[in-house]
């Protein structure tokens, strides 16, 4: 079957938009360096025009065959750094229906792989994996303009770092520090406070907007909060499969 190149040429008139083919995605993914870089999961990756996420879901399939490979003596092993492969992919999508269907193919192919080694180890899938597994690229597959650094809206693009803490090669259960930047910040190699949050009130609308979150986007309109003001907050260490409650306490608490 012949791939789809382009969905329209109203799209590519106004936003040049045009989809890489699989062939050559895996030719440039097989370029000496790059090969090596997909097989390492600590190797982050960003896609300044992610599309519907054919380099990012290329490159997942790659981080995970790594984790079958080398971190599948049991299910909880999986689990754990199959998520920790997860927090190595990044991109920035400027139109909205392309950033959901790069969010969903993500996690698609998150789903298939860890229902066959769930499987394998005569396992079951458990909710708080999948639901860390949305968190993960939800935050980190944003829809934004890549060369504003901003979102749609004009508001910083946000970004997590996501900070395996103490980790061995021994280790099962990783334990993951998350801590956000800008864009901006990223650029600027800032140092910032391990764990710390953006405070929403850098934005530059008046009422306070949190990145909306592309699985919530699928389901129902979110409600934005009243004018509240903002408390510095930052995230509360905790186990990868667990980041999905996004536990924080306020910064000087």
């Amino acid at each position: 079957m012949e791939e789809t190149v382009i969905k329209c040429k109203l799209r590519v008139q106004k936003h040049g938009e045009v989809f890489t083919p699989k062939k050559i995605i895996k030719k440039m993914l097989d370029i000496k360096g790059v090969k090596e870089a997909c097989e390492s999961l600590p190797t982050t990756f960003l896609e300044p025009s992610a599309g519907e996420g054919a380099f990012l879901v290329a490159i997942l399939e790659r981080k995970l065959k790594i984790v079958i490979k080398h971190y599948n003596d049991d299910l909880v092993r999986f689990e754990n750094y199959s998520l920790l492969a997860l927090t190595s992919l990044y991109g920035i999508e400027l139109l909205e229906d392309n950033a959901q269907t790069c969010v969903l193919n993500m996690f698609q192919v998150y789903y298939d792989i860890y229902q066959e080694q769930v499987q394998l180890h005569n396992g079951k899938l458990k909710k708080k994996v999948l639901d860390s597994a949305k968190e993960i690229i939800s935050s980190n597959i944003r829809q934004g303009n890549f060369l504003t650094r901003e979102t749609i809206d004009g508001n910083p693009l946000v970004f997590s770092e996501w900070s395996p803490i103490n980790m061995k090669k021994t280790t099962k259960n990783i334990k993951i520090q998350r801590t956000e930047y800008t864009l901006d910040e990223i650029y600027e190699n800032v140092e910032k406070e391990s764990g710390k949050a953006i405070n929403r009130s850098i934005n530059k609308t008046t009422q306070q907007q949190k990145q909306l979150d592309m699985f919530d986007l699928l389901e129902e309109d979110v409600v934005e909060s009243e004018n509240e003001i903002p408390k510095e907050m930052r995230y509360i260490p905790v186990n990868i499969i667990d980041v999905y409650k996004s536990e924080m306490e306020e910064a000087d608490g």
